[in-house]
């Protein structure tokens, strides 16, 4: 299957060169813009934003530069109650998941800040671009389409940060490094308006699915717009915590509503029969799919992924004859008690049998959700398969979390139908009533597990503290993870940025 951005040179006219990875950090790098003449010069810009997903930043660690997939199972998953990761010696994950407070300049760290700015950065030159040399493209609604892509994806990735750090510079046009050193952090309600008008913007001109050529999959659509801001009305609502964080206790929960319910309405999408085939390599670009990050496997330079294998540890690929440079990650034991008998999603999900690997039974489980033993690639940094980022299972229980929360609608039909429905897919029988928010959060666990939603959920839901400072005390019998504080929903900024200008930022709380 083609996929965008995969087999177009990526040109952005930044410096003198022409990279496929700009290496813009930190954000004071100067930026030099040569004016696009052509309709397709136009093209190949939002393409490159698109790759921003796909590739991040590089690092000191292999596989911190991989871009969005990579980034929610490093600083999500691995942050949360799902895996109890800690290491047999230093690995670039442990401090992660052990909430250590010394991790500024984490590779994971600096790749969630470097590559969302980086994709910001690329967005905002097109958008100025556009402004200034548009008439050039035809036919003259795809400078609209084009327009309403950057502006969506500028909004991504601003959500994306916001979530990790908080507060943000808030940046909508080519800086130069003098404009740079001198843009401070914005609050948080600031950031959210510039995400909530470019996502209105994006919802109103970005075509419908079936608009896209097939070359064109993946491309974001009027309803990954709405999607999006739905989820954002939903986040700001969550609970403050008394920090400078992505909850910011509005309540909003009526706004998100509509924008679910014209999803859902949607016939381009519908709710999988099968669990399993939703992320089948054979059954990409299903009718689950809203919005997702497209990989192809076999080009050179290689544009796969390296997502499937991250939380794989390195003896269990080098069973079935290829190597890989991790180690274990281990599935959570109060996870693996939270499924059900005959819940299929966790056989799918989690390698638990242990292998063999030169004649020795390894034990442990993990996540091995996107990894087919029979069919790894000879380069693990080249999967092809794509990662869901937005799926339409979401956008029904967003809708029940929104009902629990007080919008209109039903317990019975909206709430409770929807979860037994994705109950009875995973194989489990009988029906539950009266569901409560806690009842979904832990059907969520189950459902979104390896998607890299835990974190946020634990968050939005206000029970992060609770769950998280329960969970270290059963769990960690090691005694590897520091104790939880409210502070360490938010990780700090990169050191590497508040060494660009003494004073222009402050740390987050905790670090």
């Amino acid at each position: 299957m083609k996929k965008i951005y995969t087999y177009i040179v990526i040109i952005l006219f930044i410096g003198s060169s022409c990279n496929e990875k700009l290496d813009l950090k930190p954000i004071s790098s100067a930026t030099t813009v040569t004016f696009y003449a052509t309709t397709n010069d136009f093209i190949q810009s939002i393409n490159g934003v698109y790759n921003s997903l796909q590739s991040g930043i590089k690092s000191s660690s292999p596989f911190a530069d991989a871009g969005y997939p990579d980034r929610q199972l490093g600083l999500s998953e691995i942050r949360s109650d799902n895996l109890y990761a800690v290491a047999d010696g230093p690995r670039v994950y442990e401090p992660i998941n052990n909430f250590h407070k010394t991790i500024s300049s984490n590779a994971y760290v600096e790749e969630a800040w470097n590559s969302n700015f980086n994709g910001i950065f690329r967005a905002n030159i097109l958008l100025d671009q556009l402004e200034k040399n548009g008439d050039v493209i035809a036919p003259d609604n795809l400078k609209t389409r084009i327009e309403a892509e950057a502006k969506f994806l500028r909004a991504f990735f601003y959500f994306d940060l916001v979530k990790w750090f908080g507060k943000l510079p808030i940046i909508t046009y080519p800086v130069s490094v003098d404009e740079a050193v001198n843009i401070p952090r914005s609050p948080v309600g600031d950031v959210y308006q510039l995400i909530i008008d470019d996502l209105k913007f994006a919802a109103d001109n970005l075509p419908q699915p079936e608009s896209y050529a097939v070359g064109d999959k993946g491309r974001a659509t009027k309803y990954a717009a709405k999607g999006m801001l739905a989820l954002v009305y939903m986040t700001r609502s969550g609970p403050t915590y008394d920090i400078e964080g992505p909850g910011l206790g509005l309540n909003e929960w009526n706004l998100a509503m509509p924008l679910l319910d014209e999803i859902i309405a949607n016939p381009n999408y519908a709710f999988g029969t099968s669990y399993n085939d939703i992320f089948s390599w054979s059954n990409e670009n299903n009718s689950e799919v809203i919005f997702d990050v497209q990989y192809a496997a076999g080009y050179d330079p290689v544009v796969g992924a390296t997502y499937p294998s991250l939380l794989a540890p390195v003896d269990f690929l080098r069973s079935a004859g290829k190597t890989k440079v991790y180690r274990i990650k281990r599935v959570s034991n109060d996870l693996l008690a939270r499924y059900e008998t005959g819940d299929t999603r966790k056989d799918f999900c989690i390698h638990q049998t242990g292998f063999v690997f030169n004649n020795v039974q390894e034990i442990g489980s993990f996540v091995k959700k996107y990894v087919d033993i029979t069919n790894i690639p000879n380069n693990n940094a080249d999967w092809p398969i794509n990662f869901i980022v937005l799926r339409y299972t979401d956008i029904l229980l967003l809708k029940a979390e929104c009902i629990l929360h007080g919008a209109p609608g039903s317990q019975a039909n909206d709430v409770d139908a929807v979860i037994n429905q994705v109950r009875q897919r995973a194989g489990l029988s009988g029906t539950k009533t009266n569901i409560t928010l806690s009842e979904l959060l832990d059907e969520r666990r189950k459902e979104f597990l390896g998607e890299g939603s835990r974190w946020h959920d634990l968050v939005r839901f206000g029970m992060v503290e609770s769950v998280m400072t329960s969970w270290i005390a059963s769990e960690d019998v090691l005694n590897q993870i520091r104790p939880f504080q409210k502070d360490y929903i938010l990780y700090p900024l990169p050191q590497a940025e508040l060494d660009v200008k003494v004073g222009l930022y402050e740390q987050n709380k905790g670090y």
